[in-house]
């Protein structure tokens, strides 16, 4: 891979001095004194009036100084600083009580302003449209709405504080204990070069995908062997955080466990509805890819842990230079500020790279609010799927800085919508490799993104399946033990992986170390956000100058509309259940052109 580029790569872990110059930086205090100062005095001003629930041109008065106190310098600061820091090192006991602290404070801060937003969903319901359709509350219709949705599974101002204090003891904290030990662990194994070598669960990950079957099956050992060790401790964390769910909802009437979600997503229950049924209908797709890659590789059968072996060409590495450079070609190809947001994020320290112990595993995009710097968090090992990971979350952080255009109170990204994005960026660069491969390297590139597209849409389905079992299966008995949470997802595995992948021992403990069955039923976004994605690509292939459209409609829309208004502005009605199905169509003819490109090369 050609360098063709000149981004400056020298900075590799975060820079956080937007945020905080230091651990004990004086403007911590500073920011806390004035964030106080702004709240009390919105307090004081708006809590004991009526007239901005009667009137819409005082209701956007009201309004407009909440933007202000969202707007305010060091907004946040705290608690983000040391949310990143936690996530660069996990086992930090100083990181965690800072965090702690800076958590509670904007806690209590949030209290104090929730009056507001339960008076605002509580605006009778003949009012209702009065202020929907009032020029004054143009800016914030939508904000509004939502407020009069969500108002029906809201409490009172007491219930709602107590609701917000108790979440982070009932639930974020047993998370970060997993993530901790998660974090922590090595184990002893050989390496690509026959080496003994000591590698955290991040580098075991890595290498279960090694070409080579003896680094991979002992990869495999070591990893069965770390989750087994934490088996019991995961099950305390899982029913502790399915109790506080099952609490939650019934405090707040949701006849579903996934219901919440849906609200808070801003996405219709039927839609959600609509695509894991089609998804779920066509498991033949992923069954038969997993079938053809057991072939390619010359296996009988894929073990568990073989799903993401490469094939072919792809088993190649990549520098993290050459990988920041394509990346970079291909956004900036597609609009120019999608290169320089790019080069801009990299250049400034927004990016934090290579995988050491403590760090938190995966990948992610994340802000805290519109004042915020955009940062990325990689664990980058010179492997195909890092590159493609690079441009996945880049994806999320682009759409994150276009939706800046927003006002504060707009700010921000649905779960439904930001997979699409991110996969949409993805798959831009992996087209830039298609299209400069032979035929040796396209069959391996094709197999690879199918191998994406199979665990995007085919596994993250399984997996809401699997929650949404696990969650209805704790609400009828209570308590379940791990193996019975391990049975549970082993039964939906098998549903899209089919007879060509084994169900290796150890296998039905993989739900331990995936963060999203934590952050309750997430997954459908992975699932919605490809297919969504393959539409948008179509429209781009027809046509190169709709990425203006999706850039205006879409990456840069914040939260001004719902999601299906979003998608029906560009032509994309996802209410409509075939909208999926040609989704599923177009990936079962990429399997079927893949296939037929591995018999004329004599591959199967």
């Amino acid at each position: 891979m050609a360098i063709m580029t000149k981004i400056d790569t020298s900075k590799t872990t975060w820079d956080l001095s937007p945020l905080l110059d230091g651990d004990d930086d004086p403007k911590i205090k500073q920011y806390r004194e004035a964030m106080t100062v702004a709240t009390e005095a919105f307090a004081k001003k708006w809590r004991n009036r009526k007239d901005y629930l009667q009137d819409p041109s005082i209701l956007k008065e009201a309004l407009d100084e909440m933007e202000k106190w969202e707007c305010l310098p060091g907004l946040g600061n705290e608690n983000f600083y040391f949310h990143l820091q936690l996530a660069r090192d996990a086992a930090s006991a100083v990181y965690q009580a800072k965090n702690s602290q800076a958590v509670e404070f904007i806690q209590g801060i949030i209290t104090q302003l929730q009056f507001f937003w339960i008076n605002i969903g509580n605006i009778p319901k003949v009012n209702q449209a009065h202020f929907l359709e009032s020029p004054h509350l143009a800016d914030y219709r939508h904000l509004i709405q939502r407020r009069f949705v969500m108002a029906t599974h809201q409490l009172s101002e007491t219930e709602e504080k107590l609701m917000l204090l108790k979440n982070t003891v009932a639930h974020q904290q047993w998370i970060e204990m997993t993530e901790r030990f998660l974090s922590q662990g090595e184990r002893k194994v050989r390496d690509e070069n026959g080496k003994q070598a000591t590698a955290t669960i991040e580098t075991l990950m890595t290498l279960l995908s090694s070409s080579n079957k003896k680094v991979r099956d002992e990869a495999a050992t070591q990893f069965n062997s770390f989750l087994k060790d934490y088996l019991p401790v995961a099950e305390s964390e899982m029913n502790a955080i399915l109790a506080n769910k099952k609490i939650d909802d019934e405090v707040r009437h949701f006849e579903r466990p996934d219901a919440a979600r849906h609200l808070e997503d801003d996405i219709e229950t039927p839609v959600v509805d609509a695509l894991l049924e089609a998804v779920s209908f066509r498991n033949d797709i992923s069954q038969k890819f997993y079938a053809l890659k057991a072939k390619l590789l010359k296996l009988p059968q894929l073990a568990y842990h073989e799903r993401n072996v490469p094939y072919g060409a792809v088993e190649k590495t990549y520098t993290y230079e050459e990988s920041i450079d394509t990346v970079y070609e291909v956004f900036k190809s597609m609009d120019p500020e999608f290169g320089a947001i790019f080069k801009r994020f990299v250049e400034a320290g927004q990016v934090d790279t290579l995988p050491k112990k403590g760090k938190r595993g995966g990948a992610f995009c994340t802000i805290s609010n519109i004042n915020h710097p955009v940062y990325v968090l990689l664990n980058f090992t010179g492997k195909l799927r890092d590159v493609t990971t690079i441009a996945h979350e880049f994806g999320h952080a682009i759409n994150h800085e276009l939706a800046k255009r927003q006002k504060a109170l707009n700010y921000g990204i649905s779960v439904a919508t930001a997979e699409v994005a991110s996969t949409f960026l993805e798959s831009q660069v992996l087209l830039r490799l298609l299209e400069e491969a032979d035929e040796e390297l396209r069959l391996a590139l094709l197999v690879d993104q199918l191998n994406g597209c199979v665990s995007t849409i085919f596994r993250q389905t399984a997996f809401y399946r699997f929650e949404e079992e696990l969650h209805q299966q704790f609400r009828k008995q209570g308590h379940l033990t791990y193996q019975e949470i391990g049975r549970i997802f082993q039964k939906h595995t098998k549903t899209y992986m089919g007879p060509a992948v084994e169900q290796s021992a150890g296998a039905e403990n993989w739900w331990l170390y995936i963060p999203h069955f934590r952050d309750f039923f997430y997954v459908y976004a992975y699932t919605s956000g490809e297919l969504i994605s393959m539409s948008l690509q179509a429209k781009v292939k027809r046509d190169k100058t709709f990425i203006k459209e999706i850039k205006e409609k879409f990456l840069s829309s914040g939260t001004e509309s719902s999601v299906s208004q979003k998608f029906a502005s560009m032509g994309i009605d996802i209410t409509d259940k075939t909208f999926w199905e040609q989704g599923l169509d177009e990936i079962d003819q990429l399997l079927k052109d893949t296939e037929a490109l591995a018999k004329k090369l004599g591959k199967i």
